[in-house]
């Protein structure tokens, strides 16, 4: 989100079975793809038929592998992750792949989600059983290590026993398999790579990024178990009510991936379009918040026959690195993070596009900093509906006091962040550009309604 960066993309993962193949380079690369998803930490473990391995650091994904470490992972199975926690501390034992060992052989682990039932599935653990991290992810691994019967057994009991949102995928030193949980809340998509290989991943662009085949997305409550014998697909819990993400339209997802056939970047877009239909204003420019809202700023400059200009450049570096500026820098706010091209903004009525506001604190800064280049009006136009309610399945969203929506009307928003004025695209506007059914999509933070979540989402507090 082009204002709020402590919002985050929650984590990617990828796997990959591509016999004759470096599947841990395979796995990096897509991985690459997916670190707007989490720039925490990473990590890949890989399998040659007899052995896994794994090698995972706190860090962007860059700085954690090199040829070195990389030519250690050899195998034609790979499972890659990138991270940022929703639960858990950002410590490095909680970084993932997890590896882990079970009467069955090791099994590398990558989730990206998050439990509503984690304190119940840790207590059908065995007494026994030490946790060595403190994520949900650890507590879902320790359940298949416990399981009986076949890895596809204990998945199916997982999957079963689980709520909340998950996209998994999970290596054997000679298997791959892939799930995802009934209400589908994450993404995961499937692909095909050379001669009978297969990659998953939670996006498609990091299917392009590799040069694999884009096939389909996994349906909600599906496992997939790829072996020597080919795909395997077994169904749990099907006819479950779907509940893609929202904010994977909005902000988290690339806007070259795809969901169901249908481009983020055309929902983004039209997000835009019916935005200025919505909330016209008379302007000079329309600029974006960069970067997820430059294609609804394009949108809305081509419905309202205005000029789209780069009004703030972004510095991609900022909040990526572990330097804490001094507090002379620090009291500069969002100018460490965006530089103003004045030329473009200087005696201008300025429209502003961004994808969401959330606490309310990123996108004062930025009114000011356009006004200080010289826009003689700002209107901000916001690429979704308020967000009112917090997330409980997988986002580090807000609590309900943090929300600026949650306690402040529109107009006294706008008075906060110091616009000429301000429009929220409304809630039928924003299914209607995604090209799903509203009862298709997780819409939570928007409208308090969860799929699967216990009553506690009602009260004023986040669950702890």
């Amino acid at each position: 989100m082009g204002s709020v960066p402590n919002l985050l993309g929650m984590c990617g993962v990828a796997g990959i079975y591509a016999p004759g193949h470096d599947a841990a380079r395979l796995a990096f690369f897509a991985l690459y793809a997916l670190q707007h998803r989490g720039q925490e930490s990473a990590g890949i473990a890989a399998a040659d038929g007899g052995t896994l391995r794994s090698h995972k650091e706190m860090g962007l994904l860059g700085a954690i592998f090199d040829e070195e470490n990389l030519r250690e992972l050899n195998g034609y199975i790979s499972v890659g992750h990138t991270r940022y926690s929703t639960t858990g501390s950002s410590i490095v034992v909680n970084a993932q792949p997890l590896l882990e060992q079970s009467v069955l052989g090791d099994f590398a682990f990558a989730h990206n989600g998050n439990l509503t039932n984690t304190d119940e599935l840790r207590e059908t653990l065995s007494p026994g059983v030490t946790l060595q991290a403190t994520s949900d992810s650890e507590v879902m691994a320790k359940v298949i290590v416990e399981g009986s019967g076949s890895m596809m057994d204990r998945i199916t009991s997982l999957l079963e026993r689980a709520r909340g949102a998950y996209s998994i995928a999970l290596c054997t030193k000679d298997e791959l398999y892939a799930f995802r949980d009934p209400w589908g809340v994450r993404p995961l998509c499937l692909g095909t790579y050379g001669q009978g290989g297969y990659v998953v991943a939670s996006e498609s662009c990091a299917l392009a990024t590799i040069g694999a085949n884009y096939v389909r997305e996994l349906k909600p409550g599906e496992i997939i178990r790829v072996s020597k014998d080919g795909l395997e697909s077994v169904m749990v819990r099907p006819g479950e009510k779907t509940a893609l993400c929202m904010f994977e339209y909005i902000y988290f997802a690339r806007p070259d991936s795809n969901f169901s056939g249908e481009s983020v970047y055309m929902a983004r877009y039209r997000m835009g379009r019916e935005l200025a239909r919505e909330y016209p204003v008379e302007a000079d420019v329309v600029m974006a918040v960069p970067d997820s809202a430059i294609p609804g700023a394009i949108g809305y400059a081509a419905e309202a026959q205005l000029p789209y200009v780069e009004g703030l450049i972004k510095n991609r570096y900022i909040g990526r690195t572990f330097i804490s500026p001094e507090q002379d820098m620090r009291s500069r706010g969002v100018h460490l993070k965006f530089n103003p091209v004045v030329e473009n903004l200087n005696q201008q009525r300025v429209v502003v596009v961004d994808d969401s506001i959330v606490r309310g604190t990123t996108t004062p800064r930025i009114v000011q900093l356009l006004r200080e280049a010289g826009a003689s009006e700002v209107h901000v136009r916001i690429s979704s509906p308020p967000i009112m309610h917090p997330c409980y399945l997988g986002v580090d969203m807000a609590t309900y006091d943090e929300l600026i929506a949650a306690n402040h009307t529109v107009e006294e928003i706008r008075q906060r962040i110091g616009a000429d004025s301000l429009g929220y695209l409304s809630l039928d506007g924003l299914v209607a550009s995604t090209g799903r059914k509203r009862d298709e999509m997780c819409l939570g933070c928007l409208t308090g309604t969860y799929p699967n979540v216990p009553a506690w989402h009602a009260s004023r507090a986040a669950p702890v």
